[in-house]
């Protein structure tokens, strides 16, 4: 099929996982991959739902993208992903610019999409989400040095303000053995950060024929292999055993960086929530990572605003948050998603109040931000560079306490010439915002 493609991924690293393997499918089946939307003949959007402003996102993309087929060469576009799924009748009801519409268990039939879409025809393929396939090639679209491997599909913890396993159904393993050979051709292809995800990882292998939690093993034969960090995203609060923090503490690989969404630390309000745990057995936990990980930093995800908060329980997550200092925090107002049983709960909280909250505990986070980047002066942070920047003069990248895209950067000047993927010792020596600013030391 000799079809100029062009691909646009939105969303989170997993939906971009998806891309990359329908990039793999497609240029298999001879397709040309362009980055060049003007000269591209069929488009794929690979898009996000999860909230209000995902879906205005992606609803915006697919109509910049499709001007092309009156400026550009575009015949057909074809729109995947959790918006597709979601939103599969709005779709075809209220914007008939898309051609072809895949949800989250077709990504596999992307060619025939594409190829139908070339065709300037109308389709929709919509397969079992639970049967899509969660092995095949990838065409990565991260950096050479850096890589996701996704462990798991979907999600079974039903919170209920979450939508994802309506859109990516239940929580599926992918068997070892098939992650290893994965793994161990990334390492071979010069990966250096290996970032292990799924929707929870802790509970990655409870679902196999084993019903038994092998994180821990995985990650200890993942990091027998040529990889310089192995960087862990997204671990549940009560699924953290004694055997996962000893083995994140003795690998050195594991980098010492826990994103551990917490999403709030009443018991009412986590209950609510359908989530486990309270501020106490929280408070616990964190203490207990910190004293048996040295150096460990922390990031989390917060909601403030759910139906039913109270001003009591949102200072007390304010007073947890002081209390505890995580260093990272994404924190997001409740958004009523259609579908979730929050969008139905009584006492709905305006949307000032809401925002009024988020604001408060970002600047209550900025100060641990402060703190925290004023312990760092000084130090030497091996950085992993990922470029020049020709207005600062300075190269930048990452520390082990900065993940891809979430975190900030190190800003550093180094007199010996840095390649993206190099690991280079910085000795800190400021601070702007969330960024850190330093000088190559030893060479």
């Amino acid at each position: 099929m000799n079809t100029k493609v062009s691909l646009i991924s939105l969303g989170c690293a997993k939906n971009l996982v998806d891309s990359e393997h329908m990039l793999a499918r497609l240029r298999a089946a001879g397709c040309e991959i362009t980055q060049d939307m003007a000269e591209a003949e069929v488009a794929v959007i690979n898009t996000c739902g999860f909230i209000e402003s995902a879906k205005t996102e992606a609803i915006e993309t697919i109509l910049e993208t499709a001007q092309y087929k009156q400026t550009g060469a575009l015949r057909g576009l074809v729109v995947t992903g959790c918006l597709a799924q979601r939103y599969r009748d709005e779709i075809e009801r209220d914007l008939p610019e898309v051609d072809v519409i895949c949800g989250t268990g077709s990504y596999t039939d992307i060619v025939e999409a594409v190829a139908a879409a070339g065709r300037q025809e109308h389709r929709a393929y919509f397969g079992a989400m639970e049967q899509a396939a969660l092995e095949g090639d990838r065409d990565r679209l991260t950096p050479g040095y850096t890589a996701f491997l996704k462990i798991a599909e979907g999600c079974s913890n039903k919170c209920a303000y979450c939508i994802i396993p309506k859109l990516r159904g239940p929580y599926r393993s992918r068997p070892f053995d098939g992650l290893l050979d994965e793994a161990r051709a990334l390492a071979d292809a010069g990966v250096k950060e290996l970032i292990v995800i799924a929707q929870d990882i802790t509970k990655y292998g409870m679902d196999l024929p084993e019903h038994k939690r092998l994180l821990p093993a995985l990650l200890r034969e993942l990091c027998k292999l040529d990889f310089t960090w192995v960087r862990l995203h997204y671990l549940y609060p009560d699924q953290i055993t004694d055997e996962l923090i000893d083995v994140i503490a003795s690998e050195d690989k594991i980098v010492k960086y826990l994103d551990i969404p917490l999403q709030h630390v009443s018991k009412r309000i986590l209950r609510a929530m359908h989530r486990p745990g309270d501020r106490e057995s929280l408070t616990t936990l964190i203490e207990t990572l910190r004293d048996r990980i040295p150096g460990l930093v922390l990031r989390t995800s917060l909601i403030v605003g759910l139906p039913g908060e109270t001003d009591e329980e949102f200072a007390e997550l304010c007073e947890f948050l002081q209390d505890v200092r995580i260093e990272r925090a994404g924190v997001f107002e409740f958004s009523p998603e259609e579908g979730t049983e929050a969008a139905e709960l009584p006492d709905q909280i305006d949307d000032e109040t809401k925002m009024n909250r988020r604001l408060i505990v970002e600047e209550l986070q900025s100060g641990v931000i402060d703190d925290y980047n004023l312990s760092r002066m000084h130090e030497t942070l091996d950085v992993l560079c990922e470029g020049w920047d020709e207005d600062a003069a300075l190269y930048f990248g990452r520390s082990y306490a900065d993940s891809v895209e979430v975190d900030g950067r190190v800003w550093f000047a180094s007199d010996a010439l840095c390649e993206p993927g190099d690991f280079v010792p910085v000795r800190i020596d400021d601070s702007m915002g969330a960024d850190l600013s330093g000088v190559r030391v030893g060479g």
